[in-house]
């Protein structure tokens, strides 16, 4: 998976008698964190950002412009700051300032009666604060699993911060249907997360098709065809062996474009014109989101249903602040107050990795059905992906605009395992034919009316709150956490624009 250099540099003495003293331990020091984190900071593809290790402790004025050097060469993109000893706090700012601006710091320090690193972390963080220069603070012991995990969290919300910015959405088609919560906000996208967008007409998605190898379709109908068997319901009109090949073929040229284009993470509109003249583009999106196709395992690719961009933008954080897990992409359906669950389905993009939570496409497949896309909406035809999502945890997020200040929407929740034929009565309420989650929030309905900002709710397995506080402030923009028993106030209130 992408990711981003880390710099690790620890501060020291100015006293030549004090840093000869305690330089070997000192970066010592140093090295057990790289070390430690190059452990625990893996992906889910195995991958880890890799970690610069300062040369030596930055003890003089020359020595912090040399390591700011040292990592502005080898383009680190996020700092931790480490305190073992008392530090001169000054030299925070030789070495900052010949940095690049606004890149994440962490100062992280030890709990030490004898060596106060964290009394040179407060003096020299507070410096930095009072120039009005944001960063975050950790304290604690590098054996204390609740200092490791701490300092896990911020690292994946500085990752997702980082690759975030300079990225660019590929946006076929524009926002579809007029849904004016899914448009890309140019000058806040920008300002807040550093991305932009490349907007490209579906038309060339159509051409592209064309250039496509039958081979390498066929592959992909050969996949699908031993995977579900029985379980694609071909009608002999809407689906029909060509309308899911063209299904295929429409993924490998998004692929294409997105690889030749340079696109980190993209949108489809489909509606209205790739689903009334060409193929609907469920199958295409539930590829690109998915760990896997046909070729093996793979990076999953943002893809937002109907050009939905702050649904990508949601998706990209969370896909980094998981460490690259597979993302999902709901309408906000259905409540049902007699049991506190809403439905959330929508004919698009959840990932099949979803309907067992492994990246093992033969598990998955076994609890998804293709269906028949429905003639009164999707018109070309092709297939509806089916499956109720596996049972929990789930981050619900989703990022929104207040008079053009951008905020993020946080919900802790759960998918629910409900006897079958609950799930069965519930999903024929709105469309069986689709992907559900039956999902139960720790959030009420009436927070999440009064604060939700649009009809896509985006969500990803796990619990990361707390990487998305980080990712939040690292961003300067105000993050809104939904929890039951807790008073929220209206969003013009919360969100200063």
């Amino acid at each position: 998976m992408k990711s981003t250099r880390i710099g690790l540099v620890m501060m020291n003495d100015e006293r030549p008698h004090v840093y000869r003293e305690n330089e070997s331990v000192n970066m010592e020091v140093l090295r057990k964190w790289a070390s430690l984190l190059e452990k625990e900071c893996s992906a889910v593809d195995g991958s880890a950002p890799e970690i610069v290790v300062a040369s030596e402790t930055v003890k003089s004025i020359p020595v912090a412009r040399k390591i700011a050097a040292e990592f502005t060469r080898q383009d680190c993109r996020q700092v931790i700051m480490c305190y073992n000893v008392w530090n001169f706090p000054f030299l925070v700012w030789p070495f900052i300032e010949n940095l690049r601006p606004s890149l994440p710091i962490l100062s992280l320090s030890n709990n030490n009666g004898k060596f106060p690193g964290n009394v040179g972390l407060l003096a020299s963080d507070g410096a930095l604060r009072q120039a009005g220069i944001r960063t975050h603070r950790i304290v604690g012991n590098m054996d204390d699993p609740a200092v490791l995990s701490a300092v896990i969290d911020w690292l994946w919300a500085a990752q997702a911060s980082t690759c975030l910015r300079g990225s660019v959405y590929g946006c076929y088609g524009g926002h579809s249907m007029g849904m004016e919560t899914g448009y890309f906000h140019l000058v806040p996208a920008l300002q807040s997360f550093g991305c932009t967008l490349s907007q490209i007409d579906q038309l060339l998605l159509v051409k592209e098709m064309e250039t496509i190898l039958d081979t390498e379709v066929e592959k992909g109908f050969l996949w699908f065809t031993q995977l579900l068997q029985d379980r694609i319901l071909y009608d002999g009109k809407m689906l029909t062996e060509d309308t899911l090949k063209t299904q295929i073929r429409l993924y490998l040229a998004m692929k294409k474009v997105n690889e030749e284009y340079g696109f980190d993470f993209c949108g489809l509109k489909g509606q209205r014109e790739l689903t009334e003249h060409v193929c609907l583009g469920d199958i295409p999106e539930m590829l690109m989101n998915d760990p896997y196709d046909w070729n093996g395992p793979k990076e999953p690719m943002v893809c937002a249903t109907e050009a939905d961009a702050f649904a990508a933008i949601t998706m990209e954080i969370l896909k980094y602040a998981s460490a690259g897990l597979p993302t999902l992409f709901m309408d906000v359906r259905l409540y049902h107050p007699d049991l506190d669950l809403w439905d959330l389905c929508n004919s698009g993009n959840h990932a099949s990795y979803y309907a067992t939570r492994t990246c093992n496409p033969e598990e998955n497949y076994k609890k998804i059905t293709f269906h028949p896309a429905l003639e009164f909406y999707f018109k070309a035809g092709g297939a509806s992906v089916e499956f109720t999502a596996a049972a929990g945890p789930i981050t619900f997020a989703r990022l929104g605009i207040w008079n053009g200040k951008p905020f993020l929407v946080v919900i802790p929740g759960e998918a629910l395992d409900l006897p079958i034929d609950q799930q069965n009565r519930i999903n024929a309420e709105t469309d069986p034919t689709w992907p559900h989650v039956h999902a139960r929030f720790n959030a009420s309905f009436d927070q999440f009316l009064k604060i939700f900002p649009a009809n896509h709710l985006q969500g990803v397995a796990g619990k990361y709150e707390e990487r998305l506080r980080y990712f939040a402030e690292i961003n300067n923009i105000p993050m809104i956490l939904l929890k039951k028993g807790k008073d929220i106030p209206q969003i013009w209130e919360l969100v200063k624009g």
